[in-house]
């Protein structure tokens, strides 16, 4: 992304999960605040029912979902640290609903997304809460460790970390450098993220998705970089001291969050969601 500029696949994410709030029943994800905050930029009509666009914005809703299903987990336990990497615009902190709980959420992205975010924040009304700050990292050229500790974070208590729509933009020493850290916390720290899959591992028609999505990208200048073997990804996790790794693959998303719907909404692509915790 251009470091003057917010990042435009944030924006189109943005977009996407506006539109399943007000095109699709039932919601896969619950975001009130979606709509608001993506503001005049709406999916068009012409491109929702497209099979591209239908299967990507399940993924997206997923993602989401999945991410607050498992931060919910970890507020069980007992964590109160909520890091949202690559937060774009997320919404979660503003409508948090662990806030009595002394959950306290830092959204981390480029600079120039973050101001673009406090701009859509005024325009749609919506408060910055106490129990919320802003940590401005650029994860190729600064520690992920340094900014959290500068913005309040607590290396000595646990955290949940959601970090989604990123790794494929990164290069794999700036992945090898995050997921080191979060595995250094306390144990009950955890973190969930989708990645894309190496290529070559895919179906057909899986690539075909891959490759229109890689293109789109690109031509945003924001082009894929990292995909990974589904089980070195694991092991490599395992070797960190992660444990109870859980790996869903598009039939065991369609599985969780689409099966017995009437409107065929499901993903399609070879996208995968990932959690994992500090043993």
């Amino acid at each position: 992304m251009q470091d003057s500029q917010p990042s435009r696949t944030a924006q189109r994410v943005a977009m996407r999960r506006a539109a399943h709030q007000v095109i699709d029943d039932p919601r896969v994800f619950h975001d009130p605040l979606a709509v608001p905050m993506a503001g005049a930029e709406s999916e068009p009509p012409s491109a929702s029912g497209q099979p591209f666009s239908r299967a990507l914005r399940a993924f997206l809703a997923a993602r989401s979902r999945y991410a607050e299903d498992q931060l919910a987990r970890a507020v069980q336990r007992g964590v109160r640290q909520y890091v949202v990497l690559g937060a774009g615009l997320d919404t979660f902190a503003y409508r948090n609903p662990f806030q009595s709980l002394g959950l306290h959420v830092f959204e981390v992205d480029h600079p120039a997304t973050q101001e673009w975010k406090r701009a859509r924040l005024r325009d749609a009304g919506i408060a910055i809460p106490a129990a919320m700050t802003f940590a401005a990292v650029d994860f190729e050229r600064q520690s992920l460790d340094g900014q959290l500790e500068l913005a309040g974070f607590r290396r000595t208590a646990p955290a949940f970390f959601s970090w989604l729509g990123v790794t494929p933009y990164l290069t794999r020493p700036a992945f090898d450098s995050t997921v080191a850290f979060i595995a250094g916390l306390p144990a009950a720290s955890g973190l969930a993220f989708d990645y894309a899959v190496e290529r070559s591992l895919l179906k057909p028609h899986q690539q075909l998705a891959l490759d229109a999505m890689a293109a789109r990208v690109a031509r945003a200048g924001e082009p894929f970089q990292l995909f990974f073997n589904p089980a070195a990804l694991a092991n490599d996790l395992a070797c960190l001291a992660f444990g109870e790794i859980e790996d869903l693959n598009g039939d065991a998303i369609n599985a969780r969050y689409f099966s017995g719907r009437s409107d065929g909404l499901c993903v399609s692509g070879g996208g995968h969601i990932l959690s994992a915790w500090v043993s």
